[in-house]
């Protein structure tokens, strides 16, 4: 189970920090990603984290204003935004998978998602 908080309503240029706990698995031997959805478009891929924490992946879009990170004793991943954009509304989907990957075929756990609406 995948369980995402920290989603919000914020100003563009402000900040947010996603969460996303895990549990029923072993936290600390697997991917975890991060997607999102805005309203009528698919569904996109924004960052992921190797299962140690030391191989990290991110959308163009996202590069240089998020970073993603893990803490294995928490069971939890981050997803830090900052300067954010209108462009970043969407809704915000913790994932997990067996490899760090781009696509959401490489993922089998899904959380439910959390809110972020960017004000301009």
């Amino acid at each position: 189970q995948l369980q995402a908080s920290g989603g919000g309503l914020v100003q563009a240029g402000g900040s947010l920090r996603l969460s996303c706990v895990a549990s029923g698995r072993t936290f600390s031997t697997y991917a975890m990603g991060w997607f999102r959805q805005a309203p009528g478009k698919e569904r996109e891929f924004v960052a992921a984290i190797g299962w140690s924490g030391s191989g990290t992946f991110y959308a163009d879009s996202v590069k240089g204003r998020f970073t993603i990170s893990r803490d294995n004793a928490k069971n939890t991943v981050y997803l830090q935004m900052n300067s954010l954009t209108a462009e970043d509304t969407a809704v915000y989907y913790c994932t997990q998978g067996p490899r760090i990957g781009r696509v959401t075929t490489v993922y089998d756990y899904w959380g439910q998602g959390t809110l972020v609406t960017v004000s301009s």
